[in-house]
């Protein structure tokens, strides 16, 4: 493991609802008999989906879930024609294709924050999922489900490279995510740098193995329900 040039530092996987949707608080979101929180996805098994099922039965949410959009610019413009009532997406991504949604004007607004162990310091009214968690068990199995994004875009070397340029490269892969001018070209690209090295990878791979049995059997069966179109 060489590391990882984003570990969501600056960045928060945010649930973006329509101001007029039959929804207007989390409150309202997991009522029971409310209103069912409509919101779209790609692909059977992508991320997006596995988070929302995932929220759904750690927080008690009213969803349901519409997908097979193409792409996410597609859910973007669903959102904005009142097809969905709104969708889960990183705040960098939104920031670089529809930056318009972060506006106070606009006629989108955030009800929860996830891969966020605090509130991003962009959104301190919006509570995270952990606080929004409703007992230990559930906050342990938001707690499993963030960690990817801990290591949102990891970096290997293959097996068997000699010890002194493993090391290497880790120093090297550090030192290019601390370059000036790498930095700033993220910067024009809206991109997180926020980078972990490789022994911070390893750390988190360890305590996922350590997690509780049944959280870690409720995460295989989330994503292969996900898969099946379930």
């Amino acid at each position: 493991w060489l590391g990882s040039p984003s570990s969501y530092g600056d960045d928060a996987y945010l649930l973006f609802v329509r101001k007029d949707a039959n929804v207007k608080t989390f409150e309202d979101a997991r009522k029971p008999g409310g209103p069912k929180l409509i919101l779209g996805g790609t692909a059977e098994g992508a991320t997006g989906n596995d988070i929302a099922i995932l929220l759904r039965d750690a927080l008690g949410i009213n969803l349901q879930i519409i997908t097979g959009y193409p792409d996410s610019g597609a859910l973007f413009l669903a959102a904005d024609r009142k097809e969905i009532d709104g969708r889960l997406v990183g705040m960098s991504a939104v920031n670089s294709s529809k930056s318009e949604w972060m506006n106070k004007d606009s006629n989108m607004h955030e009800l929860m924050q996830f891969a966020r162990i605090t509130r991003h310091p962009a959104f301190p009214d919006v509570p995270t999922a952990r606080e929004l968690a409703r007992d230990d068990r559930s906050r342990a199995l938001i707690e499993i489900a963030e960690m990817p994004y801990t290591l949102s875009r990891p970096f290997v070397a293959p097996p068997g490279i000699p010890e002194d340029r493993a090391k290497a490269l880790q120093k090297a892969f550090m030192d290019v995510n601390a370059d000036p001018d790498y930095i700033e070209d993220a910067k024009k690209l809206k991109i997180d740098i926020s980078p972990i090295d490789g022994q911070a990878v390893l750390s988190m791979i360890d305590r996922l193995s350590k997690s509780p049995p049944d959280l870690l059997e409720y995460m295989k069966k989330l994503q292969g329900e996900n898969k099946e179109g379930g």
